[in-house]
């Protein structure tokens, strides 16, 4: 039996999928419980976490962090939650548990922020914003950018190429967003696609790109000090020259001893190169 999966073909529940899981689970059973038993409690509670234009601009900035941990309509709370387990566990097997935290984080962060910008307009992207959702549609997104051909299980029963899932949840997502006039919930859903994306193209690919740009760093570096010591090398030939006495250096800026000393056992420089 693989050990990536359960006994039932499941993906394996560990990691910060877990975390995540749970923790949003848990959060989202207590406000159940405190909007029925204590429904101030609750409503503080959401009123605080919910992602809310209004209140981002009165510096309740630690909404853009806080509103995916909150949720809402039990279906779309499941939904997303499910996206989360089924498809994170094949991400976070690629990139590691820690980056996959900077992945929901910073792709709700992402998305948040675009629509908290949008929201500026007074014309779209009104109301809050809350749940899972947006984050899961970036880990979708992320999914499809590491497995672009891969087949995937739609909805348990057809198994559908993952480019044309994404596509139709991008369809659907936008769709909810046009019926619901740009709604702050769906515009912040449909921006979890492009956040993952970003996220996956500034944090996610190879390092080779950083490889280059430390090299040429480096050989900048060196090629200005190679500069800087053939022009003291210069200087200190017309130095010299004042002083009737003629030193030589080389195409480097190291010094050439004299023809004499050469004979004498001296080496070809006086510094190493």
């Amino acid at each position: 039996m693989p050990r990536n999966t359960s006994e039932f073909g499941l993906p394996p529940f560990h990691g910060a999928v877990r975390q995540i899981v749970l923790f949003c689970a848990a959060i989202y059973v207590f406000i159940l419980l405190a909007a029925t038993f204590a429904p101030s409690v609750g409503h503080a509670f959401s009123l605080v976490g919910t992602l809310d234009p209004v209140r981002v601009r009165q510096g309740w900035v630690w909404q853009f962090i806080t509103y995916p941990f909150i949720g809402g309509d039990p279906w779309q709370f499941a939904v997303s939650l499910a996206g989360i387990y089924f498809i994170g566990a094949a991400v976070e097997g690629r990139i590691g548990s820690r980056r996959f935290w900077g992945l929901f984080l910073g792709s709700s962060v992402l998305a948040g922020l675009g629509g908290f910008l949008l929201s500026l307009t007074g014309t779209i992207a009104q109301g809050p914003a809350l749940t899972v959702g947006a984050a899961s549609n970036a880990i979708l997104m992320v999914f499809y950018l590491q497995n672009r051909n891969a087949p995937v299980m739609a909805f348990f029963v057809l198994q559908v190429p993952i480019k044309w899932l994404v596509l139709f949840i991008g369809a659907l997502e936008a769709a909810y967003m046009m019926v619901y006039h740009f709604e702050l919930y769906y515009v912040v859903l449909l921006l979890g696609l492009g956040a993952g994306y970003v996220w996956y193209a500034l944090f996610l690919v190879r390092q080779a790109p950083t490889v280059g740009i430390s090299e040429r760093y480096f050989g900048f570096r060196n090629a200005y000090y190679r500069w800087k010591r053939k022009r003291a090398a210069r200087k200190f030939e017309v130095y010299m020259r004042q002083h009737d006495q003629v030193v030589h250096f080389d195409e480097h800026g190291n010094y050439v001893p004299p023809e004499d000393d050469k004979k004498n056992g001296g080496g070809k420089s006086g510094w190493v190169n």
